[in-house]
């Protein structure tokens, strides 16, 4: 896949950078799919209706488990009431596809590497991965570590630790693909890099930072490895 793209007029584009990856971990919500619409809806109602800020909230919902979000923005509250909470926000959230589209560039990059070693590793359970790569027309990773897969939320590696083990892959020869605070420490927790993709990505530290997927050309080497151009943002 070769695709280009123009940096706002605030961003520079710095030169290309390659990466090479035997693995490529993918996050999903504001990484290859865009549903930004849908989990604003949601979680600004949620937070208006336990008396909180929704602006304020918003800083912290993308990229955890939502009762891993709960538990931070109600800190008194018993867990067993925001994995309750949890349930009935998944739910609606699996229900609600309207504005859910595909981030640009996706559809292309999915395409590249839909035969290389990939898995999604997202905080979203089974239903909603699926209902949300479905409202995309993005292809599902037979891959994949959702929400029942692990015992603790991004930015525990639990996930990407567990993605790279089913891909039989070393963590250190895996590339994760990411938009949220939370994913980034996710993933360097586990050792890898991360393409941080969009624009919540840049304050976290990923290794690189993108736009979108359309700055991002993958190639297959004979010897399997997988090889990335990444044209960032200027640091």
């Amino acid at each position: 896949m070769t695709a280009s793209t123009t940096a706002p007029e605030t961003e520079a584009a710095a030169e290309p950078v390659v990466l090479t990856a035997k693995a490529l971990l993918l996050d999903m919500d504001g990484t290859i799919v865009n549903s930004d619409a849908v989990v604003e809806r949601c979680w600004r109602d949620w937070a208006v209706s336990h008396g909180l800020d929704p602006h304020e909230a918003m800083k912290i919902v993308h990229g955890r488990q939502g009762y891993a979000t709960m538990a931070i923005l109600l800190p008194d509250r018993p867990m067993e009431q925001n994995h309750a909470d949890n349930a009935v926000m998944l739910a609606r959230e699996t229900a609600d596809t309207e504005g859910v589209v595909p981030v640009d560039g996706a559809p292309a990059f999915m395409a590249a590497i839909g035969r290389l070693p990939h898995a999604l590793v997202t905080s979203a359970d089974e239903a909603l991965a699926t209902a949300r790569m479905t409202a995309s027309a993005l292809p599902m990773p037979e891959v994949r570590v959702t929400a029942e897969h692990v015992e603790a939320s991004k930015p525990h590696p639990e996930g990407f630790l567990k993605g790279a083990s089913e891909l039989g892959v070393d963590p250190a020869d895996c590339v994760v693909f990411e938009d949220s605070g939370a994913g980034i420490a996710a993933g360097r927790a586990a050792g890898m890099r991360v393409v941080g993709v969009g624009p919540r990505a840049g304050e976290h530290g990923p290794t690189v930072h993108v736009p979108d997927l359309t700055a991002v050309r993958v190639d297959a080497a004979a010897d399997g490895t997988i090889r990335l151009t990444v044209s960032p943002y200027a640091a």
